[in-house]
């Protein structure tokens, strides 16, 4: 089992502790696990990208060019990541500020308006995690019980109160993708 994941948007989206959790989550199940994160020097705004890639055996390089999933929060990363996705994978986006929907046909595509259900919820700090959960009902590449154990041992102390509203953003991720035909 190898699966390489590109996990991009806009900076303060929470990319990248996207891609930290669904690694932690990774080693709590006793996976080889690669995270490597890519952002413009301006955060907040600026473009934000992370390659994760969990295995059953030793990642030789965290450097990925071909992805067998991709999840899209912004047309930026739509345009840059799209035709990245291997044959056979996962696209998994926010419909929130996508002009071009994804149009490939060898590929699985999932859509989920996870920006506007975490406003309507209260829930825009757990947006990520919301995103996340989606993601991992098109692609359980690791389980939720260990994404729940990854919160609890990455999240600072002051942040461990949000644990399960983050399993609630997660389960509401979860029920809210759909797959495009």
């Amino acid at each position: 089992m190898k699966e390489t994941v590109i996990i991009a948007g806009f900076g303060g989206q929470g990319v990248l502790s996207m891609g930290k959790i669904l690694a932690y989550a990774g080693v709590v199940q006793g996976m080889e696990v690669s995270w490597m994160p890519a952002y413009g020097p301006e955060m907040r705004g600026g473009t934000a990208n992370v390659t994760v890639i969990l295995a059953d055996r030793r990642i030789p390089s965290p450097i990925a060019t071909e992805f067998d999933s991709a999840v899209i929060l912004n047309q930026q990363s739509m345009d840059k990541f799209e035709e990245a996705v291997r044959p056979g994978g996962v696209l998994v986006y926010d419909t929130n500020g996508i002009s071009r929907h994804p149009s490939r046909r060898d590929i699985s595509i999932y859509a989920m308006e996870a920006t506007g259900e975490a406003a309507r919820r209260g829930m825009t700090r757990m947006f990520n995690t919301m995103v996340l959960g989606g993601y991992l009902a098109a692609r359980p590449v690791v389980t939720a019980d260990s994404v729940m154990e990854s919160l609890r041992h990455s999240l600072p102390e002051r942040a461990r109160a949000m644990i399960p509203a983050n399993g609630e953003a997660m389960r509401a991720g979860g029920a809210m993708v759909r797959r495009v035909e």
